[in-house]
């Protein structure tokens, strides 16, 4: 409710008037920044549990080259010979589809290579059958990932 105020300068001439002021609604903050520290720490907290890749125990090799730059990775994890799921970046695949999604991939990108990741106790005849679906994609190269012998 505005609050009334009688004019205390009154000049020759004018009759008095009535000021009417508002009283100015501020938001309290405090609270706003305690909830949104709270909850940063939460997820300063949560973030370091969230499992962020796929395990893969890749074959080891002694001249393998670090790779750089943007890249599809399609990587064929142990589990592959019970669900014929590959994960096509961080993404699960069926292998029926994954023809078609790397297709998709393949138009934007600038290079039409693929890396495989494969876990070392896969059979070749189950590598060879992605590296198939790959090449009937239009992948014009697929580079098999591997790690060096130091690292873990």
């Amino acid at each position: 409710m505005p609050k009334v105020q009688a004019a205390h300068d009154v000049s020759p001439g004018r009759s008095r008037t009535r000021r009417v002021t508002t009283s100015l609604a501020e938001i309290n903050v405090v609270p706003l920044v305690d909830v949104m520290l709270v909850l940063l720490i939460i997820f300063m907290v949560a973030a370091p549990m969230i499992q962020r890749g796929i395990d893969v125990n890749l074959p080891v090799a002694t001249r393998a080259q670090s790779i750089t730059g943007e890249r599809i990775e399609v990587t064929v994890p142990l589990a592959y010979r019970q669900n014929k799921m590959v994960y096509l970046g961080n993404e699960a695949v069926r292998s029926a589809v994954l023809q078609e999604r790397v297709r998709q991939k393949m138009e934007r990108a600038e290079k039409k290579d693929v890396f495989l990741r494969g876990d070392g106790a896969l059979n070749l005849s189950e590598v060879m059958a992605i590296t198939d679906i790959l090449k009937a994609a239009g992948v014009e190269h697929v580079g098999l990932e591997t790690r060096t012998p130091d690292e873990r």
